[in-house]
């Protein structure tokens, strides 16, 4: 960090000088420079202030889980509302009982990777399952993986030889898909077997273009945490299986309310009120945890 700020310093010193501007191209390249390592010494990442691609996963709990991952979602939804930022759904793979396997979405909006970065994990919910006959109590669980929006694609150049598409018709209700052209797409990193699919779009090569940039975001954020062991968060998706004992946060609704963040500490005994997205309580704290405050 002292390295940090005596470069902060010398660059503000050098800001002041008459001749800064004489060359424009460096005086730019330094005003970034200076701007990110602000950011870095405040605890912001490189992309904290862009937007974030989420993806929830089903875990263990048959359709308790899928009907958890649903809740997530709306909760989720709620927040990013309440924030005032924006939501599309890229991609969802929705059961006959209106849960899902797993959905991916993209938050635009001001801060909202770094707000939304730290939600990554798995969340463990405790409830009298619906689906049981007999009224038993139920563990399901559901996986969130957040990773940012690249815009800048010189931050990752992935050779065309270690990419593989596939195509398929886009999904939808129904019969609505009968005369419905392969516009659908899933590429796969094929050294990290990393996948994400996009059908939003109106065409394959829109959704294509989608995709590449979403995979560039895995792979990118694989990368950043290799360098960073105690991070360890992208591999989320791949090592950390969703199921007991890994989870981030647990939502118990019986036999007692209550939800409860395992890092933080924190606790919030009107499970409703959190479910209708009000998290900062929880992001606060993991925000301050993370910059070791």
């Amino acid at each position: 960090m002292s390295e940090i700020k005596e470069r902060i310093e010398n660059i503000e010193k050098e800001t002041q000088e008459s001749h800064f501007w004489d060359d424009k191209a460096r005086a730019q390249d330094m005003i970034k420079e200076l701007n990110e390592l602000k950011d870095k010494l405040s605890g912001l990442g490189k992309y904290d202030k862009g937007g974030a691609l989420l993806t929830l996963f089903s875990g263990a709990g048959g359709d308790d889980a899928e009907d958890w991952t649903k809740i997530l979602f709306d909760m989720y939804s709620k927040y990013i509302e309440k924030k005032g930022w924006s939501l599309r759904i890229i991609h969802k793979h929705e059961t006959e009982r209106g849960g899902y396997k797993n959905i991916t979405f993209e938050v635009l909006g001001n801060g909202a990777y770094g707000n939304l970065k730290r939600e990554q994990g798995v969340h463990r919910l405790v409830r009298i399952s619906p689906f049981s006959a007999k009224k038993l109590r139920h563990t399901s669980f559901a996986l969130l993986e957040v990773v940012p929006i690249i815009v800048d694609k010189g931050d990752l150049d992935i050779p065309e030889k270690d990419i593989r598409y596939e195509f398929a018709r886009s999904s939808g209700a129904g019969g609505q898909n009968v005369n419905k052209r392969e516009t659908a797409v899933r590429v796969v990193h094929i050294p990290t077997k990393l996948a994400v699919h996009c059908e939003t779009e109106r065409s394959q090569a829109q959704n294509k273009e989608r995709a590449l940039g979403m995979l560039r975001a895995k792979v990118y954020k694989l990368i950043e945490d290799e360098k960073d062991k105690e991070m360890a968060l992208m591999k989320i998706s791949k090592e950390v299986s969703p199921e007991w004992g890994s989870q981030i946060r647990s939502y118990v609704f019986h036999p007692y309310k209550l939800v409860k963040d395992h890092r933080t500490g924190v606790e919030e005994r009107d499970v409703d009120k959190v479910l209708e997205g009000e998290l900062d309580d929880f992001i606060e704290a993991e925000l301050d945890l993370g910059t070791g405050n």
